[in-house]
């Protein structure tokens, strides 16, 4: 089946989204200090939840634009790199404290686990090759 989204709106999507979550980052931060490691010091948590919102939004703007896509994908892939022990560590620690209901549930935070890697795959497809059809790609 060939994909729904193709060339530039793959990347207009993940820049969208990124933008968004990269922006909720500020908007609210709290949910997202909880997902901070706890190996880490507890001060460190809400610069690192805006550090992370910066290169969210960083990474999404990028993405839109076609000149700068190419390094937005590249941004956006270890941006997923790094947030993903925090996403298991997490998961170990069975969920999102400071999110409600399902979405701070263990089974949540477990399921975003292996999410991951469709993220990892779409970034690198755009940083690859930014503007052509993934199943061209093959």
């Amino acid at each position: 089946m060939r994909s729904l989204l193709r060339g530039p709106a793959r990347a207009l999507l993940l820049g969208g989204v990124l933008l968004g979550v990269g922006t909720l980052h500020f908007v609210s931060p709290k949910p997202f200090d909880s997902i901070i490691p706890r190996a880490l010091p507890e001060e460190s948590r809400r610069p690192l939840t805006y550090a992370s919102g910066v290169v969210e939004v960083a990474a999404g703007a990028m993405l839109l634009a076609p000149r700068t896509r190419r390094l937005g994908g590249r941004v956006a892939f270890w941006l997923f790199l790094a947030v993903w022990p925090a996403n298991i560590d997490a998961a170990l620690r069975g969920g999102y404290p400071g999110l409600p209901g399902f979405a701070g549930s263990a089974a949540a935070a477990w399921l975003r686990v292996p999410l991951q890697l469709p993220l990892l795959w779409w970034a690198h497809r755009i940083a690859h090759r930014p503007d052509t059809d993934v199943e061209s790609d093959r």
